[in-house]
C-alpha cells in the first residue's frame, strides 16, 4: 500500500464586510454599552418621551395586600380592602426578574447587498450580537428567529452566555450560506412567515426586535405587527445600505438583485432624483404606519459601526448597565 502525502487545506479566506464571522460577532459584546431599551431615555434618545415609544420596560408582579405606610404611592391603594377594613391598605408590587426579548434576524438573499463598508446582512448580524449581549449584561432572556429566504431557525429565550452563542452561531451559519450564485430565490414573504411565527410565540410582555430591510413589507405586515405590538413592546432596526439612498454619478451601471439585470443612467439628474425620492418615500410610508402604532424605527446603515449608530440613536449614557 503506498501512502500520500496530502497537503494541507488552506485556510478560507477571510472576506470582512462581505461576511459576518464569529469571533468577530463575539467581540462586539465589549461594545454593548452605553445604551438602553428602557423607556427612562436620555433626552437625545429616540426613545424618550411618550409619544416616541410605548415600550413599558419590565413588568411588575403582585405580591401582597398589607397596611398603607407613609411614603407608599397612593395609587396602589387597594379601596375595597381599605373599605372594609375601615383601614387604608395598599397593593405592593415587585419587578419581575427578567423580560424575554426575541430577535428577528435578516439574512435573505436581499439583504446580501453592500456599497461601502459591509453588506446588509453583516450590518444585521453585527445588531444582532449587539442586542444579544446588552440583553444578557442586563440579565434578561434572550432568543432569536433567524431567518432566510427558505428556513426560520428558532432559539428559545434563556438567560445565558451558551444561548447567546447559539445565536450568533446560527445567524453566522445562514449568514455565509448567502451567494449570488447559489441558486437562492429570493423570498419577500418570509418576512410575514417569521412575523406570523412571532405572533404565536411572544404572547405577553416580550420586547420584539425586527433587524431587517423589510423587503417585502405590505399591509399583511403591517397586520402582523399590530398584533405583536398589541401585548408585547416592538422596535425595529431598518438595515440599508447608502446606495439605496443616492446612486453614484458613474455613468451607466447594470445592478442586479440576482434574478434580474437592470442597466440605469446615474449621470441623469432626473433619474437620481427619482431614485432618492422612491427611497425616501418608502422610508416615510414605513415610519408612518409604525409610528401609528407607537412602535419606533431606528434606521442602520452599512457605512457606519453599528454600536456607534445604534449609542447616537438611543441617546448615549455613560454607565448605563441595564437594558
Amino acid at each position: 500500500m503506498q501512502y500520500t502525502r496530502v497537503k494541507p487545506r488552506e485556510p478560507q479566506e477571510k472576506l470582512t464586510g462581505v461576511y459576518a464571522y464569529l469571533d468577530d460577532l463575539i467581540r462586539i459584546q465589549f461594545q454593548a454599552q452605553g445604551f438602553s431599551f428602557l423607556p427612562k431615555q436620555p433626552i437625545n434618545s429616540l426613545l424618550s418621551g411618550r409619544h416616541a415609544s410605548r415600550l413599558r420596560g419590565r413588568g411588575l408582579n403582585f405580591e401582597e395586600i398589607r397596611r398603607y405606610l407613609p411614603g407608599d404611592d397612593i395609587r396602589n391603594m387597594d379601596w375595597k380592602v381599605t373599605a372594609r377594613t375601615q383601614k387604608a391598605h395598599t397593593r405592593v408590587f415587585t419587578e419581575e426578574r427578567d423580560r424575554p426579548v426575541l430577535l428577528l434576524v435578516d439574512q435573505r438573499l436581499s439583504m446580501f447587498f453592500g456599497s461601502r463598508k459591509v453588506m446588509k446582512s453583516v450590518t444585521a448580524a453585527e445588531t444582532a450580537a449587539l442586542g444579544a449581549w446588552r440583553v444578557l449584561d442586563a440579565g434578561d432572556r434572550v432568543g432569536a428567529l433567524v431567518f432566510d429566504d427558505s428556513d426560520i431557525t428558532e432559539i428559545k429565550p434563556h438567560r445565558s452566555q451558551k444561548r447567546v452563542m447559539q445565536i450568533l452561531q446560527a445567524v453566522t451559519e445562514m449568514n455565509h450560506a448567502l451567494r449570488i450564485d447559489a441558486g437562492i430565490t429570493s423570498a419577500p414573504g418570509m418576512l410575514n412567515q417569521v412575523l406570523k411565527k412571532t405572533a404565536f410565540l411572544a404572547k405577553h410582555d416580550y420586547l420584539v426586535t425586527i433587524i431587517s430591510d423589510l423587503n417585502g413589507a405590505d399591509s399583511e405586515t403591517e397586520r402582523w405587527v399590530s398584533r405583536i405590538a398589541r401585548h408585547n413592546d416592538l422596535i425595529v432596526c431598518l438595515i440599508y445600505d447608502p446606495l439605496e439612498t443616492q446612486l453614484p454619478k458613474g455613468g451607466k451601471l447594470v445592478v442586479s438583485d440576482g434574478e434580474f439585470q437592470l442597466e440605469v443612467d446615474t449621470s441623469s439628474g432626473k433619474v437620481q432624483k427619482d431614485f432618492s425620492e422612491i427611497f425616501n418615500q418608502k422610508l416615510q410610508d414605513t415610519k408612518e404606519w409604525l409610528s401609528k402604532r407607537g412602535i419606533p424605527i431606528l434606521p442602520l446603515n452599512t457605512s457606519e459601526d453599528v454600536a456607534s449608530q445604534v449609542r447616537r440613536i438611543l441617546g448615549y449614557s455613560p454607565g448605563v448597565r441595564r437594558d
